[in-house]
């Protein structure tokens, strides 16, 4: 099995290229999608968070916007939040890996692959991309985001350009869909081809 690791800034199209993947038969891992889960109503993070920082959770789980107020700004209690938070999702990736055992490939979605030297666990790491105007008028356009916010969301991620120099390939999304969606397939069949060599 080859590992397949998708990563790419705010904004970016990660998602949509994460689609893509499932679309052409490659089982994806949504690391963020794993802690939504983990953290939702009756999700088994939950009492340790509210435990960890009183207040933060309710009946739909953890309230991420306070939890997000809590740790913000508070590097501390971010790594306590952490060393809840990521131990189980490897939990959930051991057994998303054991139910595709026998997959050719894998795609594991992580937002900061770079930034938690996750890029080391993978065979191939590959960047979604897009002009810093696209991504900052998506971002934008999204309900309560601020130039503020987005700020100082970027200054926490590892420059785009920095990613796409690190990658092993970069999938462009200012661009055609179906370019895109080629650009995908293209990763596909290299992935392919190197495990026939």
């Amino acid at each position: 099995m080859k590992t397949i690791g998708l990563t790419g800034s705010i904004g970016m199209g990660k998602s949509t290229v994460a689609k893509m993947f499932e679309d052409e038969g490659v089982a994806v891992f949504d690391s963020d999608a794993a802690v939504r889960a983990l953290q939702g109503p009756a999700g088994r993070l939950v009492g340790a968070i509210e435990t960890a920082f009183p207040g933060t959770t309710g009946p739909g789980g953890v309230d991420r916007a306070a939890l997000g107020a809590r740790v913000f700004g508070n590097p501390d209690d971010l790594k306590r939040l952490e060393a809840i938070v990521h131990p189980a999702v490897g939990e959930e990736r051991a057994v998303f890996l054991a139910r595709h055992a026998n997959d050719a490939m894998v795609v594991f979605d992580v937002p900061l692959l770079f930034e938690t030297g996750g890029d080391r666990a993978v065979d191939v790491t590959v960047v979604v991309s897009a002009a810093a105007a696209v991504q900052a008028e998506r971002v934008l356009a999204r309900p309560g985001m601020t130039q503020e916010r987005l700020t100082d969301i970027l200054t926490r991620q590892t420059p785009d350009a920095e990613k796409r120099a690190r990658a092993d390939y970069v999938i462009p999304t200012d661009c055609p869909m179906e370019q895109t969606h080629a650009s995908v397939r293209h990763v596909i069949a290299c992935v392919s081809a190197s495990q026939d060599r």
